[in-house]
């Protein structure tokens, strides 16, 4: 497949750029810091995501786009350029005419408990918090979105550097509530992130869905 993936140079979405090259699709990388793509075999290009018709113009002619935005986690107005970052991106993707969108959020608003998001809790950590609410209430707006065949993933509670290095190439998912491991633990590497990622866009099953993945 023609393969968009905006924010092809962050944690997560190196992995995935890894993961589609390795099952040879063609991926076209757009990212602030586009340089640190060496692959000679990916297109890069380099677009203000918060201009729905700059991300269209570079959109068309793909099968599907995979958002990794973040808007920087030392950015003093994440949250409201994440949302407008966002918002552009599936503005643009619909004005291109490509159906199939597929989003990167976060842990934070799968519920713990009966009504609670994670992000609500009093021990959720204070400097992932603005990114975490962003991530959540953009959730919330696309699950309003009737025209793309859109689908948004939330990693495991815990992936972080400490977890990654490990591709497995096998996951367990859920919908709104983490998945847990025998331990208790929600966890998964980066890179089997990446597999799930993958395995979706190729094999779509949770089309205008949330869903989770962990070991």
């Amino acid at each position: 497949m023609k393969v968009l993936l905006i924010g092809a140079t962050g944690f997560v979405g190196s992995a995935i750029l890894n993961e589609l090259n390795q099952r040879g699709h063609q991926v076209t990388a757009v990212a602030r810091n586009i340089e640190a793509v060496k692959n000679p075999n990916v297109i890069t290009k380099k677009v203000n995501v918060l201009v729905a018709d700059e991300v269209a113009d570079i959109v068309k002619g793909h099968d599907v786009v995979i958002s990794a935005y973040n808007a920087g986690w030392s950015n003093p107005d994440l949250y409201n350029e994440f949302l407008q970052g966002s918002a552009a991106i599936q503005e643009g993707v619909k004005k291109a005419g490509v159906k199939r969108l597929f989003v990167v959020g976060g842990a934070g608003s799968l519920y713990i408990a009966e009504g609670v998001q994670k992000v609500d809790t009093p021990e959720f950590p204070a400097e992932w918090k603005a990114g975490a609410l962003a991530a959540r209430d953009y959730l919330n707006i696309l699950k309003k979105e009737q025209e793309l065949d859109w689908s948004f993933l939330s990693p495991a509670i815990e992936m972080h550097p400490g977890t990654s290095g490990v591709r497995k190439g096998q996951y367990r998912t859920g919908l709104d509530t983490p998945v847990y491991n025998d331990a208790g633990r929600s966890v998964i590497s980066v890179e089997d992130v990446a597999v799930a990622i993958v395995d979706e866009i190729e094999d779509p099953k949770y089309i205008r869905q949330r869903f989770t993945v962990a070991y």
